[in-house]
């Protein structure tokens, strides 16, 4: 799965984080491998024309998706071997984001994961319009972001277990050995 970020924001952000993000939701959501998807930070007024010029509502707002390529099921059976499917591009507002981080009561890179999943979810087809799909959005959307804060919990633990044996074998000697020195 390829994808590409691009911060033109202004504002500091972990990318490699919200690029996880993605593809933990593309995963979790079965998209195939061989899909491209696109991410990209944008300034505040960046995102008011966009949000202007496509959807025709004024101010700027926390995420917009531009779904490209159906990702089509139905293809006909002489058809060449599938390439891969650009999925569309997904595009983040951080400046925006930070005010709903703070309402919200979690951290800008939190509001950046629910807006990343978000957007991977409206390109997968997803919509919030009627109260049904909706309760089926969110309902993913939660399902999927409390799964991936579970994995980066446990990863972090694990880490963090790694380091604390690795210090505990360095104190007893029992580090390892550079590859280049004899041991002692």
């Amino acid at each position: 799965m390829s994808i590409e970020i691009a911060n033109e924001s202004g504002v500091n952000v972990d990318e490699t984080s919200i690029v996880s993000a993605a593809r933990f939701a593309l995963d979790k959501m079965e998209v195939s491998p061989l899909a491209e998807l696109s991410i990209l930070l944008v300034t505040l007024e960046v995102m008011e024309d966009l949000h202007e010029r496509w959807m025709d509502l004024p101010g700027p707002t926390d995420v917009m998706a531009f779904p490209m390529d159906e990702l089509d099921s139905s293809r006909r059976p002489d058809a060449p071997d599938a390439s891969p499917a650009l999925l569309g591009d997904i595009v983040l507002c951080p400046a925006f984001a930070k005010d709903q981080a703070k309402t919200a009561g979690h951290s800008l890179m939190d509001e950046l994961h629910l807006l990343t999943t978000h957007g991977v979810l409206h390109l997968l087809g997803y919509d919030h319009a009627e109260p049904a799909e909706e309760r089926e959005m969110f309902g993913l959307q939660k399902r999927i972001l409390g799964e991936f804060q579970a994995a980066v919990a446990a990863l972090n633990k694990r880490d963090a277990q790694r380091s604390a044996d690795d210090r505990l074998l360095g104190t007893a000697g029992l580090d390892a050995v550079p590859a280049d020195e004899p041991p002692a």
